[in-house]
C-alpha cells in the first residue's frame, strides 16, 4: 500500500537557522519558507537526491508543534510521510484494520498542495505517520 518515503520532517525552534544549517554546513538545497496556516507551521523543504527533509516550525499559538518544542526544545524528528496512490481507499483500509486515523479521518491539503492524513503514533511504533496521496 505505502509508496515512497515523500519526506522525514524535523521540527526546530528557529526555521531560517536550521534551513541556515542545512543549506551553508551541508551543502543542500533548501526551499524558500511557506506558511501553512490550516496546519499552524511554516516549512521549508531541504532536497536530496532520494527523498526531502521538511523543517517544521509552529506558526501561531495553537499550532500542534508549539507541544513538541516544549518537549524537546532543541526540535526533533516529528513524522515519517509516505507517499500512497489514492489517500481515502488507504484510509479505509487501515481503519478496517484497527488504525488510528487522526484529524477526523477526512484527508486534507498538505505543504505540496495533494491531499494527506496522519495515523496515530502508538500504532505505528511511536512514530507518527503522514500518507500523502501520490
Amino acid at each position: 500500500m505505502i509508496g515512497r518515503l515523500n519526506h522525514v520532517a524535523v521540527v526546530v525552534p528557529d526555521l531560517a537557522a536550521a534551513a541556515a544549517r542545512y543549506r551553508d554546513l551541508l551543502g543542500a538545497s533548501v526551499s524558500g519558507p511557506h506558511a501553512l496556516p490550516e496546519h499552524g507551521v511554516t516549512v521549508v523543504f531541504v532536497d536530496l537526491p532520494n527523498t526531502r527533509i521538511e523543517l517544521l516550525e509552529p506558526l501561531g499559538d495553537h499550532s500542534p508543534v508549539r507541544e513538541f518544542l516544549g518537549r524537546n526544545p532543541a526540535g526533533g524528528m516529528h513524522h515519517i510521510c509516505y507517499e500512497v496512490a489514492d489517500i481515502r481507499a488507504a484510509r479505509d483500509r487501515l481503519a478496517a484494520a484497527g488504525a488510528r486515523i487522526l484529524g477526523g479521518g477526512e484527508p486534507r491539503p498538505g505543504a505540496h498542495g495533494k491531499p494527506v492524513l496522519f495515523l496515530h503514533p502508538k500504532d505505528f511504533c511511536g512514530t507518527l505517520i503522514e500518507l500523502e496521496e501520490a
